[in-house]
């Protein structure tokens, strides 16, 4: 599918998609009051701000893509990845959200500051700061590059470019809040669109009925035979909670928008929010795969359903729509990274190391040229990464996660679960604790690839085998640290009982979510 196969229609529809979206960002970075923060949009968010920037965070053309293509290969099994989410979400929710907000903090290294001191912030800053750069913006730049490359005929780095300079434009602009505003816009669209193609390919297989009996009954399964050599039960009950953790409760790029909420109520109305919009995962970009199988099953590229389906199943001119939708996810995502990234260097390296004393006007000039310099040096990197040969994105992506998390998901919970946590502990985990998970990735990713040694674990109960070290080597320096120990006031901040609304709507998810699973399981 190249530019030249576009119609006119399709050009208007991206021309419209791109003018609303601009128009929306300028509204919003009007509603910014003047000289204040970009980052936490004056602390206004509602829970459907909340639940759509979360969610359009976590949704990229990768995970579009690469979801149709697990649903062709697979079933439903890697809807794991979003239906577990909901019980991770819950704990940020419940458990995190209240001590964030409750500490004031606009970052999530400066609330590990006030629990384990100065030094703590400043590695856990850089720590986030490597991570947005490569797991956020570099790798959705270049799922981004190869869909934009496809279509427009262009080069990775003009494609890189290109998105960076749409995501851009609302960062700097309106800060959170136009990043916010443009989410909610781009997000229905994507519902819509996706949702669209579900339906038509439901009626052209015949329905429920006709899929079921087009494709094999394990399709249908959430947990699979341990022997299974992709997704195996046990690695994913026990290996995922640790990326859980860290992606849902750690990440600034995620965790962001809670920050932003108008108060605790509303945080937690839209963690909730958006534990209901990752049911949506399943049917909008797993289903579509699924039924790729069963009306196209001499597919050579599974990686190829998701565009199969468009452009089999949507009439000329719905491919505008459909590139819309796609670079909607993009600059969701992107976004949000972009003024994540922006938002620590500036108050956790810039502000508190460099200019205590800096005014609002400093603040923003200097999120500003870290958003340019970030987005630079992403371009570099995504350019990088499609050097590289053989390269399955989507595989290397979750190993990834893998094992950026464990460090992470021990410090957070030891700080807020164990007051004898010592700060030396803390260190360890943030520093040797990442080289050995680190470097266990390469040799695992690279060195001794699992594809070629048949020893190696599943990579998400190696991702568990790995925190459970990292913790038992927490315990022991903290409990033979001889150092003063400071006990942080935001280990005992108490969380407010939630309100009744907060705590039905979450009852309600969590009754939805058993029942998927005893539904999914029943085959």
């Amino acid at each position: 599918m190249q530019a030249k196969f576009l119609t006119p229609t399709d050009w208007v529809i991206l021309a419209t998609y791109f003018i609303v979206l601009l128009a929306i960002g300028i509204w919003a970075s009007t509603k910014r009051k003047k000289g204040s923060s970009l980052f936490l949009a004056e602390h206004s968010l509602r829970w459907h701000h909340i639940g759509f920037s979360m969610w359009g965070t976590n949704v990229g053309p990768s995970m579009l893509i690469a979801s149709a293509s697990a649903g062709f290969t697979t079933g439903i099994v890697s809807g794991n990845y979003a239906w577990y989410a909901f019980v991770f979400i819950a704990l940020l929710a419940f458990v995190f959200a209240p001590r964030y907000l409750g500490s004031g903090v606009s970052t999530l290294p400066e609330f590990m500051g006030l629990r384990f001191g100065q030094q703590t912030r400043n590695i856990l800053a850089w720590y986030t700061i490597v991570t947005i750069m490569i797991s956020w913006l570099a790798l959705t730049l270049f799922a981004g590059g190869i869909l934009i490359r496809q279509v427009f005929s262009i080069p990775m780095w003009a494609s890189a470019l290109i998105l960076l300079a749409i995501s851009a434009f609302f960062s700097m602009a309106g800060g959170l809040k136009a990043v916010a505003y443009t989410n909610v816009y781009q997000m229905i669209l994507l519902i819509v669109v996706s949702a669209t193609l579900t339906i038509v390919g439901l009626v052209k297989v015949g329905g429920i009925s006709g899929l079921s009996a087009a494709v094999p009954a394990d399709y249908w399964n959430l947990f699979r035979p341990n022997s299974d050599p992709d997704f195996p039960w046990l690695p994913i009950v026990l290996g995922y909670p640790i990326m859980g953790v860290w992606f849902w409760c750690t990440d600034q790029s995620m965790v962001q928008p809670v920050l932003a909420a108008r108060d605790l109520n509303e945080g937690q109305r839209g963690a909730n929010f958006t534990g209901w919009l990752k049911i949506l995962d399943v049917p909008l970009y797993i289903l579509p795969g699924i039924l790729c199988l069963a009306l196209y099953p001499n597919l050579q590229n599974p990686d190829e359903a998701y565009m199969t389906m468009v452009t089999n199943l949507f009439p000329i001119g719905m491919v505008g729509l459909v590139m819309a939708v796609l670079t909607a996810a993009l600059v969701s995502t992107i976004g949000s990274a972009l003024n994540a990234l922006s938002t620590v260097f500036t108050m956790d390296i810039y502000v508190k190391r460099f200019n205590p004393d800096a005014s609002q006007t400093e603040i923003i000039s200097m999120g500003h040229r870290v958003t340019i310099v970030g987005a630079i040096i992403s371009v570099i990197i995504c350019v990088a990464i499609d050097s590289i040969e053989g390269l399955n994105l989507f595989n290397i992506f979750q190993s990834v996660l893998g094992f950026i998390a464990p460090p992470m998901a021990a410090v957070f919970l030891f700080g807020v679960f164990w007051k004898r946590t010592t700060a030396r502990a803390a260190n360890m985990a943030l520093t040797l604790g990442t080289v050995f998970s680190i470097g266990v990735g390469i040799l695992y990713l690279w060195v001794l690839p699992a594809e070629q040694y048949d020893f190696w674990p599943h990579f998400m109960m190696l991702s568990f085998y790995i925190f459970i070290i990292i913790a038992a080597a927490m315990v022991i320096v903290s409990l033979t640290d001889k150092t003063n120990r400071q006990e942080a006031a935001v280990i005992n901040l108490q969380p407010s009982r939630p309100s009744l609304d907060v705590r039905v709507g979450w009852v309600l998810l969590a009754a939805v979510m058993v029942v998927l699973y005893v539904i999914f399981n029943g085959h």
